[in-house]
């Protein structure tokens, strides 16, 4: 693919839509350009955060092991970015990124993604965003799973 497809690609990513062309053609020039089979993972829970994901094509499922085993958390489609957490945190891997189709990403080393950050806030405002998103859902699915559990524990009390 060339430099200038890669360009069009992330600018429509929401992350990516309000970056002059001139920057989004350094980031796709300093991204590695990287191909999943279906089935294969991105990157395990617990490994390093060395790299951000920009997915261009494709799908896949974040998992999460537990003592029963994975759950999957949610789907990620095209257009998105995975892998951010464990760079902003600098901490390891939250979850599995599994593909579930065929998949395209850009992976944006950890160097070039907080440089991204440090030279363009309207990106770290949008990062912030679609992060306040994902805890909102999480806690929203939280709470349902509580009130679950609490109903189930009456009923058996009762």
């Amino acid at each position: 693919m060339l430099l200038k497809d890669e360009v069009q690609m992330l600018r429509r990513v929401p992350l990516f839509s309000n970056v002059e062309p001139g920057k989004l053609k350094l980031l796709a020039f300093t991204s590695d350009r990287v191909s999943y089979d279906p089935g294969e993972a991105i990157f395990h829970q617990g490994d390093n955060g060395d790299a951000a994901y920009v997915v261009l094509a494709g799908k896949a499922d974040i998992l999460v092991d537990t003592a029963t085993g994975p759950i999957k958390i949610a789907e990620v489609e095209t257009n998105s970015i995975v892998g951010e957490i464990a760079i902003l945190c600098d901490v390891s891997r939250t979850a599995t990124v599994q593909t579930t189709t065929p998949l395209e990403a850009l992976r944006i080393r950890k160097d070039h993604f907080l440089k991204l950050l440090t030279d363009f806030p309207e990106i770290t405002i949008e990062i912030m965003r679609v992060l306040a998103d994902r805890l909102s859902h999480t806690t929203s699915e939280l709470s349902e799973a509580r009130s679950r559990a609490r109903k189930a524990d009456d009923k058996e009390l009762n």
